[in-house]
């Protein structure tokens, strides 16, 4: 531990050897993260030849404020990566905070050690590939990238990124000049645009399931707003989970419902029609598939949805569109197998007086039995029910 605690202080000295006044304008930018009309986080970078110092402010769950410094050889193999987590305000990296994780090139290996439960966990791999980091909703890793897509002759590259010893293939290709794809493995599709030094200036991430759009900036005010964002979350206000996990039960007509979904939240953005589009399939939700159950059978259309547990998928249209009430459980909401379709049944629509923020699945009594309703901006699409 004393011989990586010892590498780890002269990185960090190697890092701050240069202050962000000390270099050029090219060499100190900023990355701005957007969900919709919410900032979600931001990120003050400082890029050398073969090396990047980050401070990274997370709004998400609660704020977080973790510095990064991370080098590699002329090869593109990593040498280091050391994260360091602040409370409060940033300190002189690496020293002042609590290490989060440290991983140094030993040889052919990559030797990681790790914040766990109990403790620093000590691992190794295999650098057998120009491997960098995978932060989920952080996007510094995804520059150094691009700078080597830009390098290559190839019109596509593989760039494994490191989660603990696991490492995923995200497959970037260029679409044009100065415009990429990033494919993450379990997401979908990111589209990305470079300036001429195939440094990343922008990320649209609406096909994947965070919708997050990026933005780099040459000027942002990044103590400020971290100062802001700080007392924004203990006031009570953080920006919270992005898609909470939601449960709701009710009981009518000798029956016992349950809905359980993923919510994501409307964020100022245009939700159907708009991230939500329309004549497409939709998870109907976010993260895990939605789950609907009764404990009784009901009848939609005069069609029987026995007694049981089901998962719910949707195609919105404008004027109305389909629910597809689907046999198979447990799976996440990208999952979806189409033979296993216990029906489809049309959906209506109609406009709601007041805005729902967090997307909602509820099941409500009707007169003539009950309606499952799916709600979210000013629009509520449902499907009804009776018992026999």
């Amino acid at each position: 531990m004393k011989k990586h605690l010892a590498a780890y202080m002269l990185i960090g000295l190697a890092f701050c050897a240069c202050s962000p006044k000390e270099q050029s304008i090219d060499n100190t930018f900023y990355y701005v993260t957007r969900l919709g009309s919410d900032t979600l986080a931001i990120e003050r970078v400082e890029k050398q030849e073969n090396s990047l110092r980050a401070d990274v402010v997370l709004r998400s769950p609660r704020i977080s404020l973790t510095s990064y410094g991370i080098s590699w050889d002329t090869n593109n193999k990593l040498k280091s990566l050391t994260a360091v987590a602040y409370e409060g305000q940033f300190g002189e990296f690496p020293v002042g905070g609590s290490l989060k994780q440290n991983i140094e090139a030993e040889g052919d290996s990559l030797v990681s050690e790790s914040e766990g439960r109990n403790g620093m966990v000590r691992s190794s791999m295999l650098n057998d590939n120009t491997y960098l980091p995978f932060i989920d909703m952080v996007h510094w890793p995804y520059d150094i990238a691009f700078n080597r897509a830009h390098l290559s002759a190839e019109d596509s590259i593989h760039q494994y990124l490191l989660t603990g010893r696991r490492a995923s293939d995200f497959i970037i290709h260029r679409t044009a000049d100065n415009e990429y794809t990033l494919r993450h493995p379990s997401r979908g599709y990111m589209y990305v645009q470079t300036d001429d030094k195939g440094n990343m200036t922008w990320l649209d991430a609406k096909e994947t399931t965070r919708k997050l759009i990026v933005e780099r900036v040459s000027d942002l005010d990044f103590e400020k707003l971290t100062e802001k964002y700080i007392e924004i979350d203990k006031k009570g206000s953080p920006f919270g989970t992005l898609s909470p996990a939601e449960e709701m039960e009710t009981s009518f007509g000798g029956s016992d419902f349950k809905v359980t979904f993923g919510s994501p939240q409307k964020r100022g953005r245009t939700i159907f029609g708009g991230i939500v589009p329309y004549g497409e399939r939709w998870r109907t939700g976010a993260n895990s598939a939605s789950h609907f159950s009764t404990t009784k059978d009901i009848y939609i259309a005069g069609n029987k949805v026995p007694a049981g547990e089901y998962t719910l998928f949707s195609i919105p249209e404008e004027n109305g569109g389909t629910l597809i009430i689907n046999k198979q459980t447990g799976q996440n909401g990208q999952s979806y197998d189409e033979s296993r379709d216990l029906m489809r049944v049309p959906m209506m629509r109609e406009e709601n007086s007041e805005e729902v923020e967090g997307f909602t699945i509820q099941v409500v009594e009707t007169e003539n039995g009950g309606s499952i309703e799916l709600l979210w901006d000013r629009t509520i699409y449902y499907v009804n029910f009776n018992f026999e």
